[in-house]
């Protein structure tokens, strides 16, 4: 029953988004025919304008306009972007491999480094390790991402000549061939880098605070006093206690991590998610923009849900708690 309630308010707020995701570009300034013919709009009739936004359907009453999008979500017709003048869906199926790529991996290494310095800091907290971690995760935490990635680029693609510094392949490298993966590796170093040095500090902070307040527990203090081994207690009582808001932290990464770092991919010139809405909302680009917050909204949603139905499998206390509902 609690897990039934909890998946109709999920479903409650997935209908609010659909209503905000398709009502924010439209009331916004600015006016999608523009970007379709430039300057000449100026010399344009009224009637020529409406022709123009007619062949994108964006001519049409606005509740009209919102029932196309409601049924067509459900039809996977997204529109047809005015940038590109393919569907949306198409363009999104395209895009989505690649932020999942680099997004992806960043997490994985900034999750793994972040458990593991939070851990040792934690264990030894107060001692010049602990501190020096202290400082360095909170200074990259802090340093804006486009500035760290404008830093990289500056050093490894303009100085050393290591890494390209844009795209996500070679132009003319032939998908499926080695050449090709190697300038898929080549080009995702430098865009994971940036994000495992921006994101590592927040998931280094959450592990480190999490640990320090359960080492404080009576339960830690109890298994010290049997004489177990410092690792058996930080591993097998601390750990597992304080595991909650590390899961939580990752849970909440993975949903965003379907968004991408829009200022990320659009240094790196990268074609993912991120970089998509960067361009459709330069273009006014309406199903583009609705289609790509679309997706962005439902990872989120559907992983705050996995988190949701996690955390009584993770903690016992939490599952008596759900029981007793």
């Amino acid at each position: 029953m609690v897990y039934i309630k909890i998946l109709f308010q999920y479903i409650l707020v997935f209908f609010v988004i659909l209503i905000i995701n398709f009502a924010l570009p439209r009331i916004a300034p600015g006016d999608p025919a523009i970007y379709l013919v430039g300057d000449d709009i100026q010399y344009m009739s009224e009637e020529e304008r409406l022709q123009v936004l007619k062949e994108f359907k964006l001519d049409l009453p606005v509740m009209q306009q919102f029932k196309n999008y409601i049924t067509g979500i459900f039809k996977k017709d997204l529109g047809v972007s005015i940038i590109y003048g393919r569907p949306v869906w198409d363009i999104l199926r395209d895009r989505l491999p690649w932020t999942f790529l680099i997004m992806g991996v960043a997490m994985l290494f900034s999750a793994s480094i972040g458990i593991i310095l939070g851990v040792i800091g934690a264990w030894k907290r107060g001692g010049r390790r602990d501190i020096g971690s202290l400082v360095i995760v909170m200074t990259l935490g802090s340093v804006p991402p486009f500035w760290v990635a404008m830093l990289l680029i500056t050093l490894f693609s303009a100085k050393l000549h290591w890494f390209p510094s844009f795209g996500a392949y070679a132009i003319g490298a032939i998908p499926g061939t080695f050449a090709y993966f190697v300038s898929v590796l080549q080009r995702i170093i430098l865009p994971v880098l940036t994000l495992t040095l921006v994101k590592t500090g927040a998931m280094f902070l959450t592990a480190r605070s999490s640990m320090v307040i359960a080492m404080e527990e009576d339960y830690v203090m109890l298994a010290h006093a049997k004489g177990l081994k410092e690792k058996t207690v930080i591993f097998r009582h601390a750990l597992r206690n304080a595991v909650l808001p590390i899961y939580t932290n990752i849970m909440m990464g993975l949903g965003a991590m379907v968004g991408g770092a829009a200022i990320i991919e659009t240094v790196f010139s990268y074609p993912g998610l991120g970089n998509t809405i960067y361009e459709s909302v330069t273009a006014r680009d309406y199903s583009l923009l609705q289609g790509s917050f679309l997706v962005v909204s439902i990872s989120i949603l559907f992983f705050n849900f996995i988190a949701d139905l996690g955390y009584p499998l993770l903690d016992p206390r939490v599952r008596k708690q759900t029981v007793g509902r």
